[in-house]
């Protein structure tokens, strides 16, 4: 019974994150990563001002999370985890489908994060929605030696966009 309800697809709901997020968003990361960040960490970075935090919330329970920086033409992953119990049942990709929908041709236009080389599951994760890994980064962590791989997602217009943008230019033709 556990096993079926494993890969059922839940419904989370993605907002901000507060300070009272920060117990369960810590136990996610202990849970998620053998090179943890302390709480200390996700302080120092969400007080800087491009620096943003977002939760996934299924059953007023905080499933996943995000920390992103904000920069002039791109968004930068620094942190995202989904609670292990919560994985592989579209939380991660409900969170990626908020970052995506934040990019426009004119502005912020792709999403990068780094990827450990040994963290397969988030390596295939990301290419299944639409990343690519576009460099190797040797010696990227200060906890271990190990590399990095650097992926980006670039925003695509939808067919409507492009629909609009081929009406507009062609009524400045005519």
């Amino acid at each position: 019974m556990m096993l079926a309800s494993a890969t059922k697809e839940v419904c989370v709901h993605i907002r901000w994150m507060i300070r009272r997020d920060m117990p369960e968003v810590l136990e996610i990361e202990d849970r998620s990563f053998e090179f943890s960040w302390s709480e200390e960490d996700f302080i120092r970075c969400l007080r800087q001002r491009n620096c943003i935090g977002m939760v996934a919330e299924h059953d007023e329970r905080v499933v996943g999370f995000m920390i992103y920086e904000l920069h002039k033409n791109r968004l930068h992953i620094l942190n995202f985890a989904v609670h292990p119990e919560f994985r592989r049942r579209g939380v991660a990709a409900s969170m990626i489908r908020k970052l995506v929908g934040k990019l426009s041709p004119q502005r912020r236009n792709r999403i990068l994060l780094e990827i450990r080389e040994t963290n397969l599951a988030a390596q295939l994760f990301f290419r299944e929605t639409g990343f690519r890994a576009i460099s190797v980064l040797r010696d990227f962590y200060e906890d271990t030696p190990e590399d990095a791989y650097l992926m980006q997602y670039r925003y695509r217009a939808s067919d409507a966009e492009v629909e609009f943008d081929d009406q507009r230019l062609t009524r400045r033709a005519g």
